[in-house]
This record gives C-alpha cells, sequence and structure tokens, in this order.
C-alpha cells in the first residue's frame, strides 16, 4: 500500500502572521518577513507531525492510494480521513494498464475516524491479479486555516513553537512531542484494540 500527497498546502494558506503573534516576534523594523521562510517550515513540519500522529489530514488537498486487495469485500477503510470526496477509482493490471471504475459501482462512507469506500453491490471491483486498485480522493478539514478544529490549530501553534525555540538542539529524543500538543490531539487518533480493529 501507498499514499500519495498529490499537492503541499500553498504558502498562501499558512498562517504565518498568526505564528508571528504567537511567537511575539518584533515587527517594523523593515525585515518584517525575513523568517517568513523558516515560519512556514516549523508550520509545516508541526502540521505533518500532528497529521501522523493522528491520521487527520488538517488541510484539503488530493491524495492517491495504491493497494493490492481488499480487506473486506464491500467496503474498504480509507488511510487518512476527514474524506470529503473521491475522486476517480481504478483497477490497476500488472502491465500498468488502467481501467477506471465506474462511479455508480461506489460510494463514499463518511466517517470522522475511519471514512470507507463502499460498493453499491455485493462486493468492490475485483483487483487483477499481480495488480493493484488505485484510489484518487479528497482530504482535510478545509481549505483555509480557520476550517481546521480550534485544538487542531492551537496544537500546531504550539509544536510549531517547540520546533522553533529548539531549532539548535540536538540532544532532544527522537519524536520529542510536548505534553500539551499530546494531550490536544489524542482526541483524535485512531483507537486500536487489536491486530484486526482496523480493517
Amino acid at each position: 500500500m501507498m499514499l500519495i500527497e498529490e499537492t503541499t498546502v500553498p504558502d498562501a494558506a499558512l498562517p504565518v502572521e498568526e505564528f508571528k503573534a504567537h511567537l511575539r516576534l518584533g515587527t517594523s523594523f523593515g525585515q518584517d518577513s525575513a523568517q517568513d521562510e523558516v515560519l512556514s517550515g516549523f508550520l509545516r513540519a508541526a502540521m505533518a507531525a500532528i497529521e501522523a500522529r493522528t491520521g487527520k489530514v488538517l488541510m484539503t488537498r488530493p491524495f492517491s492510494w495504491s493497494l493490492t486487495f481488499w480487506r473486506d469485500r464491500d467496503a474498504q477503510v480509507l488511510p487518512v480521513a476527514p474524506v470529503s470526496a473521491l475522486s476517480h477509482v481504478w483497477t490497476v493490471a500488472r502491465d500498468g494498464s488502467q481501467d477506471e471504475v465506474d462511479a455508480g459501482q461506489y460510494w463514499l462512507e463518511r466517517d470522522g475516524q475511519r471514512p470507507r469506500l463502499r460498493s453499491t453491490g455485493a462486493c468492490l471491483p475485483v483487483i487483477p491479479q499481480g495488480g493493484s486498485a488505485l484510489i484518487e480522493f479528497e482530504a482535510g478539514y478545509g481549505t483555509a486555516w480557520a476550517d481546521m478544529p480550534a485544538d487542531l490549530r492551537q496544537a500546531v501553534m504550539l509544536l510549531a513553537s517547540h520546533y522553533y525555540e529548539y531549532r539548535h538542539e540536538t540532544s532532544l529524543s527522537d519524536g520529542c512531542m510536548p505534553f500539551g500538543v499530546t494531550s490536544l490531539i489524542e482526541r483524535y487518533k485512531v483507537l486500536r484494540l487489536g491486530p484486526g480493529a482496523i480493517r
């Protein structure tokens, strides 16, 4: 299975000015935008870390996901949430040739934790021997920063601030995340109860 982010969040959508205010950086010195690129990098890093921990896409963008078998015959849980739209579903033969599945054969079951691709009939399309299925979809809370839940926006700010404050620190343990961030994102994590829980 392989998940590909088709585009990144545009620079204009990142809350750089809000981040500056959060950091209480000085202004009106003639170089107010000097650190914008660096601050954007910390915001992107914080968003990526939170998305990885929660399985939630914070700002809407297109993805493609390929897999070689369906876990269930009539439904397939998608790898991230929330999913707003299914764009295309393809079956891909071993030689790379693709056949698009008619949109009338499937539908999106919206769910905040585990959205699913569902069949309108008895089962999902047959994946060719040695081939794969390719699903293209849009995921995220919205295209604007304000569309994101307030607690996730705060978590991004806190984590980006942490990265900024400790940008020269090399002794922090791998995957270090402040407690305030982990508590804010806790309710967004997918609950895993056993090997067969996430299907």
